[in-house]
């Protein structure tokens, strides 16, 4: 196969060179389908999307098909939608789902192709060649085979990924600091919500499920991610549900048919919706109005209010301190994985007239206001500092930026005096 050769590699340093991808690495064909309790096996959902790292690790107890072995030090990449931009360099030996392809570096330094697979250029190429409407994918040896990679010396390799090491960490830590203001906001709203629902002494106690017209929970279709598509009817998983809102960013899609057999957990504007097992337990929220169809999956509880409890209070309650304490003592109370239906119904909630449900939830709604544009600048400066992030990474891997060993230990330097 043919590809297009990119730009930036007719002006290269004079000391480095181009070669294809399938002459520096070798790509890892050996597989196993033998169950293992090990805590060492990847899918695609446990890379963090454009991070480089790993977000959670499983076994293959349930997998019920062939894995790719890795070695540590291999460089592994998601080809399963690649704008997800999903890679990482392996910190142990572990196993994969075949959806994430695992190389050995031969004559490239493993973290300098680490950052040449998490380059713009190497990512936009990828989402220019993959094919596949519903679940575009690139293939390794028709596509990313023939790909032409920058290569500069060996020792120059290394000082690359030296500087973009610490650059990027200090990056990373900027990132962490403007995440944890956004953590002191949510405090606070959450001692709101905790004074709110205490200041109402005499209103009477009820529990979830004398309130719910239905507490239910979806699966997952059969074949698991290779059962998903490009586009349908929206399946929200617990990756989509936060405080916040809903979040599409990252969502599945399965066929009318597959929501047809899934009655049991379509999903309606004013459904509450509340993560039941894994690290997102408790993170709960509403379908707005207007939503459409949807449907959930076995990780996701639908909770649809009754008529004398407003959609928006419930909520917010099972969000403030006074739900999730309940909510997590049933989780830690029991030899389980998840919260059960019947956890869920036995909750109690304090329970005021509707008029003051939605007054509660009109003051909640009056703090939040107050907070947006907070929220929306931290946002904001978390967006350039990833950019620039993404911008530095490129610059270096194209040799549009050349670092000399001046150049990383100044960062060394840098980072030393901020710690």
């Amino acid at each position: 196969m043919s590809v297009a050769h990119d730009s930036f590699l007719d002006h290269l340093p004079v000391e480095w060179n181009f070669d294809r991808f399938k002459d520096v690495v070798s790509l890892r064909n050996e597989k196993t389908d033998e169950p293992s309790s090990e805590e060492d096996y990847l899918e695609l959902e446990d890379l963090e999307s454009g991070s480089g790292r790993i977000l959670s690790r499983g076994n293959t107890l349930t997998v019920g098909s062939a894995v790719t072995l890795f070695k540590k030090g291999d460089v592994l990449f998601g080809k399963l939608r690649p704008y997800l931009e999903k890679y990482w360099v392996a910190e142990f030996d572990g196993k994969c789902t075949g959806e994430i392809l695992a190389f050995k570096p031969q004559r490239i330094v493993s973290r300098f192709l680490f950052y040449c697979l998490g380059s713009r250029w190497f990512i936009e190429r990828c989402n220019a060649l993959a094919y596949g409407a519903k679940m575009p994918r690139v293939s390794w040896p028709t596509q990313l085979s023939q790909f032409n990679l920058p290569l500069p010396p060996l020792p120059e390799q290394q000082r690359i990924a030296a500087y973009l090491d610490t650059n990027c960490a200090a990056i990373d830590a900027a990132v962490i600091a403007k995440r944890s203001q956004l953590e002191t906001l949510h405090l606070l709203r959450k001692s709101i919500l905790h004074f709110l629902f205490t200041s109402h002494g005499d209103a009477p106690i009820e529990r979830v499920k004398d309130l719910a017209a239905k507490i239910t929970s979806g699966v997952t279709p059969d074949g698991g991610a290779s059962g998903y598509h490009d586009s349908g009817i929206p399946l929200l998983r617990s990756q989509n549900v936060h405080f916040d809102g809903l979040r599409l960013d990252d969502v599945a899609f399965i066929s009318d048919e597959t929501h047809e057999g899934m009655m049991g957990s379509q999903v309606k504007p004013r459904d509450v919706l509340l993560n039941i097992t894994g690290a997102s337990i408790g993170r709960c929220t509403f379908v707005p109005d207007g939503f459409g169809e949807g449907n959930v999956n076995q990780h996701v509880c639908i909770i649809r209010p009754g008529p004398r409890v407003d959609h928006r209070f419930l909520a917010v309650f099972l969000s403030s301190p006074m739900g999730q304490d309940q909510i997590f003592s049933a989780y830690t109370g029991a030899s389980r994985q998840g919260l059960s239906h019947s956890d869920l119904g036995l909750i109690r909630i304090p329970f005021p007239k509707l008029a003051v449900q939605r007054q509660i939830v009109g003051k909640i709604e009056q703090q939040d206001g107050k907070h947006r544009n907070i929220y929306t600048c931290i946002e904001s400066q978390i967006a350039t500092l990833t950019a620039y992030r993404k911008s530095l990474i490129h610059e270096c891997v194209t040799g549009q930026r050349r670092i000399t060993e001046a150049d990383v230990r100044r960062a060394q330097c840098r980072s030393d005096h901020h710690e």
